[in-house]
């Protein structure tokens, strides 16, 4: 070990007294590439380049030279260790010194391997693909004191964009050129004044062919569609001509209708007696012994015979099979059939059943940097096709502890938590007649009854349980909605201690919060996911609920004043509402800035003065502001008293606002990076007295936003993303004894590790 030393020594004091040469080695003619200066992009006076357009040129010029901070290609590590290896460490055939320089030697980058040439190359036809047929790209060498490094300076000069002019379309002669005709009128790039781009053109003949094959046209394809462009009838203007390909196989421009439908339904087991059932919408062959509804399989099929054959009903019965969740390969395939008088396409679906029942395991712990650590387990076992309609039951059985570590350790959180759960959901919506019936397919009905108990030492014990009726359906590809028409939620606080007692004796508030009661409600929920292309995507969410209003309305027509009470026992009354936006944008290949933004709110009146507890907001943890722990901060500039240890309860509010920006980056492999801020706070929408600062006001507002950063590290296997994110305070919304925006205790104690499973958002 020490002879390892020495010559590691010895190698550091090598390249030191050498001036540590990164180019020293470089042959000659050659010169060691360290990144673009600059990308000068020049468009015409008063005119501004597109986004895309500059974007495809940066990309198109993009090489990171060696040590590049996470592939940028101007920005670089300022301690390029490996090429002072490469360049001043022998390299004898084998040996320790080989071994030191096959691990720590990094072959230099140089500018023939970037190619510029090639690379302005690419970018003058990028210039040409979309419109700018009289730029041009060239590029310079950039050296300085040492004549072996050159970095590269590329300019683009665009020139003006030549742009659509006339659009001339096929001859309306037959249906298809007819249907061709008005769609491309309709398409929103097909307009005089466009300007020229061969990914448009190419996505608007997308855009036309998806349609077509809705309309009966299936084996249509894009490059049945050409364009002929002439730039020469008009300066800077384009004549287009669209044609159709010659050569097309006659069979592949005929409309189809469809035939006949036949759905297969195989064991999950292989074998077994085919039993052909004809249904109202297709004919089941289902391999006997087997649990199947035959009522269930018209509810998924949404083709209609001697209709026109649309892609997208294949898509939507692929769909629903699927979201039954009983097979575990759907496959659908179309077949002409040469015995029918009119073009025709019958349709083969071949489902597998899965496994029916299904059991999960989960184990998983957490540490805390306030030395809070515990296990905790979940089991589960769900059968997917209860009655043979495929109806979901499942129970969950759910446990944790956890306690504290460390010199200040006590009992304070040596505390668990245990709770089950069951659920039957039906894979339709039971609901009343009059709801059309188109309306009530494949949709989920869901019930679900939960109990919980939470044991805090020191404090109390409390008891839940919650009863839930909700519809689940989806009214288009990107949006969902629940509805839950009936939730009844009872709390019990079965034990307090005398310290818990003293603190909840000043505080009324707190003591409402915690109060044994029911909460009856009504909720609904939406949410639209899209993306913009490959490069962005975009998810809202919106939840409203109310609390008690049917009972409270009830009471008082039935003239009961005062205080209501449900079952002897009093009932809470409040509405909520909370909405999220969800915003990603990918940077270049697998780099992504994704951000969050997230508003809440919650107010109680006429049965109850405060919301429930477990209603109530909180900011904190692993999923949220990760530069401080779960409830440690708000509401407000609010800071418990030091004599109120482990306060948790306290941290809540009846407003929330949360802001978070992340940097998402590949690092090898199925190893991810991440840098992130995160910003936000709870407040009180009404005044306490004895929580100072917890309301909310727009003059301390700003002041009153904890912010936080930190880094993290990602394990993503696909199905399972393993997450371990480093917080770092930066400011905090109380008295810390600081002043100045930057006003954490320390540096140290500011640090916040957390471990989770998934994505924060």
């Amino acid at each position: 070990m020490k002879h390892i030393i020495r010559l590691l020594l010895c190698a550091a004091a090598i390249l030191m007294l050498q001036g540590c040469s990164t180019t020293r080695r470089i042959p000659e003619g050659e010169m060691l590439y360290t990144g673009i200066k600059k990308v000068k992009i020049i468009p015409p006076a008063g005119e501004k380049t597109p986004a895309g357009v500059a974007s495809g040129i940066n990309d198109a010029v993009a090489y990171p030279p060696n040590y590049a901070i996470f592939g940028s290609s101007s920005l670089k590590f300022p301690l390029p260790y490996g090429l002072w290896v490469w360049n001043n460490w022998p390299n004898p055939e084998k040996g320790f010194k080989h071994w030191i320089f096959e691990k720590l030697a990094t072959e230099p980058v140089l500018v023939s391997d970037v190619r510029p040439q090639q690379r302005v190359k690419s970018v003058d036809d990028l210039l040409d693909d979309n419109g700018y047929f009289r730029g041009k790209a060239s590029y310079e060498l950039v050296q300085g004191k040492n004549p072996k490094k050159a970095a590269l300076l590329y300019k683009v000069e665009t020139g003006p964009a030549y742009r659509l002019d006339s659009i001339e379309l096929l001859p309306d002669t037959c249906h298809l050129y007819h249907s061709i005709d008005s769609l491309a009128r309709l398409d929103p790039y097909l307009r005089t004044g466009e300007r020229y781009c061969v990914d448009s053109l190419s996505a608007a003949r997308t855009r036309i062919t998806n349609a077509l094959r809705n309309q009966g046209y299936y084996f249509f394809r894009p490059d049945y569609i050409e364009y002929l462009a002439d730039s020469v009838q008009k300066p800077m203007r384009i004549s287009l001509r669209m044609m159709l390909a010659a050569n097309i196989p006659q069979q592949m421009l005929w409309r189809y209708k469809t035939g006949d439908v036949t759905v297969y339904a195989f064991r999950n087991r292989g074998g077994g007696t085919p039993d052909t059932i004809p249904t109202s919408r297709a004919t089941l062959i289902q391999m006997q012994p087997s649990r199947l509804r035959k009522e269930l399989i018209p509810e998924c099929v949404t083709f209609r015979k001697g209709r026109y054959f649309s892609v997208r009903r294949m898509n939507s019965t692929q769909t629903r099979f699927a979201r039954l969740g009983i097979f575990n390969s759907i496959d659908i395939n179309v077949f002409p059939d040469t015995t029918a008088t009119e073009p025709t396409l019958d349709v083969e679906v071949s489902c597998t059943f899965d496994t029916p029942l299904e059991a999960t395991i989960e184990l998983n712990a957490s540490s805390k940097s306030n030395s809070y650590i515990g296990p905790g387990v979940l089991l589960g076992i769900t059968n997917h096709n209860l009655f043979g309609g495929g109806e979901q039951f499942g129970v969950t059985l759910t446990g944790s502890y956890e306690w504290q570590t460390g010199r200040h350790a006590s009992s304070v959180f040596n505390s668990y938590e245990l709770g089950i759960s069951t659920s039957l959901a039906f894979p339709r919506m039971i609901a009343p007649g009059f709801i059309r019936r188109r309306n009530r397919n494949l949709n989920w009905t869901r019930l679900q009854l939960d109990a919980d108990l939470l044991n805090r030492p020191h404090y109390f014990k409390m008891a839940q349980f919650n009863f839930s009726f909700n519809y689940d359906w989806q009214s288009s590809r990107h949006s969902s909605h629940t509805l839950t028409p009936f939730k009844l939620t009872y709390t019990k606080l079965m034990k307090t201690t005398a310290e818990f007692d003293s603190i909840i004796n000043v505080n009324p508030a707190i003591a409402q919060s915690f109060k044994s009661q029911f909460i009856p409600q009504l909720a609904y929920a939406y949410t639209y996911d899209t993306s913009f292309g490959p490069d962005n995507t975009f998810n809202w969410q919106l939840t409203l609920q109310e609390a008690g209003n049917l009972f409270w309305s009830i009471y008082e027509l039935a003239g009961k004043k005062g205080e209501k009470k449900l079952f002897d026992t009093p009932f809470s009354q409040f509405i909520k509402g909370t909405t999220q936006f969800i915003y990603g944008r990918r940077l270049s290949g697998d780099q992504w800035l994704v951000t969050r933004a997230m508003v809440g709110a919650a107010y109680a009146y006429g049965n109850s003065s405060e919301v429930p507890y477990a209603e109530q907001f909180y900011v904190g943890g692993a999923n949220s502001i990760r530069a401080f722990t779960v409830r440690s901060i708000g509401p407000g500039s609010y800071k418990a008293p030091d004599w109120i240890s482990n306060s948790y309860f306290d941290q809540t509010g009846t407003f929330k606002f949360e802001f978070n920006v992340e940097y998402r980056f590949p690092i090898i492999g199925p190893l991810n990076g991440a840098l992130f801020i995160d910003a936000g706070n709870v407040w009180l929408l009404k005044k306490d007295p004895l929580r100072p600062g917890g309301e909310l006001r727009a003059k301390t507002f700003l002041r009153d936003i904890a912010l936080g950063t930190g880094a993290g590290l990602r394990f993503d296997i696909g199905m399972l993303v393993l997450r371990g994110d480093l917080g770092i305070g930066i400011h905090a919304p109380y008295n810390t004894g600081h002043g100045g925006y930057y006003n954490m205790e320390s540096f140290w104690k500011s640090l916040n590790f957390h471990l989770a499973i998934g994505y924060p958002f």
